[in-house]
């Protein structure tokens, strides 16, 4: 199989989305041809081969920031990526085209698959969906929810990472589209650990990390205000912010207001085995993120054994259970959060109990089986193209004659 992926974000660009297009890629790249579709710049070169994959960057603009992408640089991606897309298209035949991001990367694979005439197959993030943390979250507006809705129908077929994110779609745009749930996954880590020492951390210390970009929705100040409450009570907490982003300088204000900047530490942008190691050193995963769509940052954190604490709301809710895998707390109760990750604090052998769960729990969730259930949807949608039906739509018509 020929596959070609688009998504304006591929590593070293962007968050998670960027990241699980990569494992996907690289894993199907070890039987099929993969070629990527996504941004050049920052001296990131034109064309490479990563892993196996065929990576093409496609040149935007105003781009100055490995983990946050701009209004600009997403339209200049649009229209570079339908020039370059179709030059591509004239020198090479692909079976089917695996868009990342209804939005802005959507555009870009549906003029593709028009000018080939090839499937397909749209995958949902969450956060191009609905984003309750941006007023230009495109559920909020009329035009963006027009243009989503006519790029969903236009697909072969929709994948959704989470309960959440395929929801999301039904109340807001399409509900006459099933989609498919295909959970996100992460790679095996290696189980070496980084060392507190290094870091001047005492085994005494307890660390509660966190992973991701340093944007509004990740709703970080929650947690600085949390270790000032921990302090408070006398408990040895220190918050490892693992990620870079455009909110690091409000950030570190937070911390000097809430006078905790000694038990604040950002770690920075680090390359995926460090991060792995920082989290196999940590105590507690912790997040306020205000919204994931699926969330691969607390897989990462549960494949190192940890208990994970965060809100109820998003696509984690999906494999994290309150009291099993840590703590599930209502969104923004910053008190109940506190409490939770308090008694995790406390109680050791609840702390060690809960991180076998999650270990255990995060089998299923591994690159392999999330490759090989994208792999079966290809084949289904390219055999749906092949008879001139979308496979959505066969789908839904499967769902009514099972009513």
């Amino acid at each position: 199989m020929r596959i070609l992926f688009c998504n304006y974000e591929y590593p070293p660009l962007g968050g998670g989305g960027g990241v699980i297009n990569a494992l996907i890629a690289q894993e199907l790249a070890k039987t099929h041809d993969v070629t990527v579709l996504t941004s050049q710049c920052m001296d990131l070169p034109s064309e490479s081969v990563e892993k196996g994959v065929r990576v093409i960057r496609v040149p935007v603009f105003f781009r100055t920031e490995e983990a946050v992408a701009n209004l600009g640089s997403m339209f200049t991606y649009v229209v570079s990526g339908i020039r370059e897309g179709k030059k591509l298209l004239r020198a090479e035949q692909f079976d089917v085209i695996n868009t990342h991001f209804v939005l802005p990367t959507g555009p870009v694979g549906a003029a593709l698959a028009r000018a080939g005439n090839i499937p397909n197959v749209l995958s949902l993030h969450g956060g191009d969906l609905y984003d309750p943390s941006k007023a230009m979250s495109p559920h909020r507006h009329a035009p963006l929810r027009t243009i989503i809705r006519r790029l969903l129908r236009r697909a072969d077929m929709v994948l959704g990472q989470s309960k959440n994110t395929l929801g999301n779609m039904h109340e807001f745009y399409t509900p006459e589209i099933e989609g498919v749930r295909i959970p996100l996954a992460i790679t095996r880590p290696s189980p070496e650990s980084a060392v507190r020492a290094d870091f001047g951390f005492s085994d005494d210390d307890m660390l509660l990390a966190t992973v991701g970009r340093l944007v509004p929705r990740k709703g970080i100040d929650q947690l600085i205000s949390m270790v000032q409450k921990l302090r408070g009570r006398d408990k040895k907490a220190r918050l490892l912010i693992i990620g870079a982003g455009p909110e690091e300088e409000n950030l570190r204000a937070a911390a000097a207001e809430h006078d905790v900047t000694e038990f604040i530490h950002f770690m920075g942008f680090v390359t995926e085995e460090e991060k792995m190691r920082l989290l196999h050193m940590s105590d507690l995963y912790v997040s306020t993120s205000q919204h994931e769509g699926f969330g691969l940052v607390y897989l990462e954190g549960m494949a190192c054994g940890l208990p994970v604490v965060c809100y109820n709301y998003g696509g984690q809710t999906d494999f994290l259970t309150d009291s099993e895998t840590g703590h599930v707390v209502e969104l923004n109760d910053l008190d109940a959060f506190t409490d939770s990750c308090e008694a995790l604090i406390e109680n050791p052998a609840q702390r060690k109990q809960m991180g076998q769960t999650s270990k255990e729990r995060v089998e299923e969730y591994f690159i392999e089986n999330c490759a090989r259930r994208h792999e079966t949807i290809f084949n289904q949608t390219i055999q749906a193209h092949r008879n001139g039906q979308k496979a959505w739509k066969l789908q839904q018509s499967a769902a009514m004659g099972s009513d």
